[in-house]
């Protein structure tokens, strides 16, 4: 048996390999040098493109750049009408922004629990949270695996609610056929730098109805129009002239970083077809570890992955979460855990939520830890990653 490098042995590896990384080239960094240069370096060519851009890939009617994933959420929920008095039911596993966006409209975050086995939100648990103040459902494609569509889009059509898919993690996935951004009501992306596509910063609303549309617009915009068919007072006084119609916020992203996401578009096959490739492997190295347990995958979702995480069947180790995850940042592959459940934040114990709300999803957040997964990850790198993981196990099995 190895030694384990937390106690003296030697890692894995010399050098530190994190969960996630940008894949940055000389295209990329030619097309933002080419913005710069330009005479529009913000609310110029380069966003409406990026924006024509994912339409023209999901196959949405429509599509709204903004300045982050957050953004996005909050303008989405605006678009739904969301307000004080109101409900909206989302997943505990998830970044916080998933929950958040809600309470930016005055409204409540209501916690489904999760499957316990594809750990994306589960559609009966939805059923038993609707209320007569339930407005909508934020979905998570969690880990980029596509949430149950179908499902969904039964419960909201009966109860009449919007289907707000926050899709951060899965630009790239079909659910049945269809690329994710063209399926829920509104689409919201996330180009952050360890997301599949990246603008350093930036998101996009995607929707296929025209009045939810204009509202995304107005929202991320100040609720300021030039266009003349939607103001309310007019008319022109000239080409100066401008309403504001709503109240809405400064959420525009720049053209360098539109300019960056359009020449990460280009590669998007390729990173999908990479990050299948590296799932697959880990998916077959860990198959026969039984202290090892896989996210399952629902059949219609050909996901593009962006985390693998992997749960502990603690049952079997000798060891804490904790330790697991310590004894791998000494080999130098240094996991994360996605996610601490959203209501077991401070800010929203303040807010009168508590503990065991959603069983499963606390249950789970317990034992798992996401490891490396990124397109630029060498066959060698992988390798170091199923090494290091087996090495840990090997150490903490019990007899």
């Amino acid at each position: 048996m190895e030694k384990l490098a937390i106690n003296g042995g030697n890692p894995v590896r010399n050098d530190k390999i994190f969960y996630g990384r940008q894949w940055i080239d000389e295209d990329d960094v030619n097309a933002v040098s080419e913005v710069l240069h330009s005479d529009y370096i913000t609310c110029g060519p380069k966003v409406s493109e990026m924006e024509r851009v994912l339409t023209e890939y999901t196959g949405a009617n429509y599509a709204v750049a903004v300045s982050n994933g957050t953004a996005a959420l909050h303008c989405a929920c605006m678009a739904a009408g969301i307000g004080p008095g109101d409900e909206v039911i989302t997943t505990p596993i998830t970044f916080a922004a998933s929950a958040n966006c809600v309470l930016y409209c005055g409204a409540r975050p209501v916690f489904a629990d999760i499957d316990s086995e594809t750990y994306n939100i589960d559609p009966e648990s939805i059923r038993k949270c609707i209320t007569d103040r339930t407005k909508a459902v934020v979905a998570v494609d969690f880990t980029g695996q596509a949430v149950k569509h179908k499902e969904i889009r039964a419960i909201c059509d009966a109860y009449g609610l919007v289907f707000i898919e926050d899709a951060a993690h899965a630009i790239g996935t079909r659910y049945d056929g269809k690329q994710i951004g063209s399926i829920a009501d509104m689409t919201c992306f996330s180009f952050h730098p360890v997301k599949t596509v990246t603008g350093g910063e930036g998101g996009a609303v995607l929707t296929n109805r025209e009045d939810f549309y204009k509202k995304i617009v107005l929202a991320h915009t100040h609720g300021i129009t030039h266009d003349e068919d939607a103001m309310e007072e007019g008319p022109h006084e000239g080409p100066w002239y401008y309403e504001q119609t709503a109240l809405g916020y400064n959420y525009r992203i720049t053209d360098f970083q539109a300019a960056l996401i359009v020449s990460q578009m280009k590669k998007l096959p390729m990173f999908a077809a990479r990050r299948k490739e590296i799932v697959k492997i880990y998916d077959e190295a860990f198959a026969d570890v039984p202290e090892i347990i896989i996210q399952k995958e629902i059949a219609e979702s050909d996901t593009c992955r962006h985390l693998y995480i992997i749960r502990l069947d603690l049952d079997r180790l000798t060891c804490s979460r904790r330790e697991f995850f310590d004894a791998m940042s000494a080999e130098n592959v240094r996991c994360q855990i996605h996610y601490i459940p959203v209501y077991w934040f401070p800010y929203y114990k303040n807010l009168g939520y508590e503990r065991g709300l959603c069983p499963k999803a606390e249950e789970i957040y317990r034992s798992i830890l996401s490891i490396p997964l990124y397109p630029k990850m060498t066959d060698e790198d992988v390798q170091d990653v199923i090494h290091a993981v087996k090495k840990v196990v090997e150490n903490y099995r019990k007899v």
